[in-house]
């Protein structure tokens, strides 16, 4: 039987040797719960896809509890998404990063590009500190409504998934805006997907200051 735990020490210690032994974890997020894995682990990933009955061209997120780590996973953020992600993160912006030469990430895209996420959840940050980035979808059957409490994630999943964190019930679906760069663009990037953040509010914070948002 998995265990469902709320989130404390002794339930994210445990959260984290899962992850390190290819097992999949449900956790809490800024939006709705989510079902994770160490995004280095293939074959965790095909759990993630079959669980889910999720198509493969659907890409999976990384998440991170702190965007100054993206270069330990093999990644960087090209600009201007740089300056966004300091402006608005943790948050609902999702920039498209790229995979460099030494990233051992098996959730990159065939373009080399990979999105990210720094939630703005006090509760999934300790999650992600605890296990690293991690490699997420959303909790429920591939085309079905998104789980907003770790009960709706159990009637989905049920003893499929290793461990349901706890963490009471989530705001619910808030689409994250998703920018790539693109230096033939306007501003030097295209808005893949407007959420939240609204597009005026992304191009506007490109150029505050004269321009720039700082290093």
């Amino acid at each position: 039987m998995s265990e469902i735990r709320t989130i404390d020490e002794e339930s994210l210690a445990q959260a984290a040797a899962i992850i390190r032994d290819g097992g999949l974890v449900v956790i809490p997020t800024d939006t709705v719960y989510g079902v994770a894995a160490d995004p280095r682990d293939a074959h965790a990933i095909d759990r993630i896809y079959a669980l889910k009955r999720r198509p493969r061209f659907k890409a999976l997120q990384v998440l991170l509890a702190d965007v100054d780590r993206l270069g330990e996973i093999g990644l960087d953020l090209p600009a201007p998404l740089n300056r966004l992600a300091a402006r608005f993160l943790p948050g609902a912006f999702s920039p498209i990063a790229l995979a460099r030469e030494d990233c051992t990430l098996k959730t990159v895209a065939a373009d080399g590009t990979q999105g990210i996420r720094v939630p703005n959840s006090v509760l999934c940050l300790s999650v992600l500190r605890a296990t690293g980035p991690l490699a997420a979808s959303s909790a429920n059957l591939s085309g079905d409504q998104s789980a907003q409490s770790v009960r709706e994630a159990v009637e989905a999943f049920g003893d499929q998934v290793d461990l349901y964190l706890d963490g009471g019930p989530t705001p619910g679906h808030v689409a994250s805006t998703v920018v790539a760069a693109d230096p033939h663009e306007r501003d030097g990037i295209t808005i893949l997907r407007e959420g939240v953040i609204p597009q005026s509010a992304i191009r506007a914070a490109l150029h505050v200051n004269g321009g720039g948002l700082g290093a």
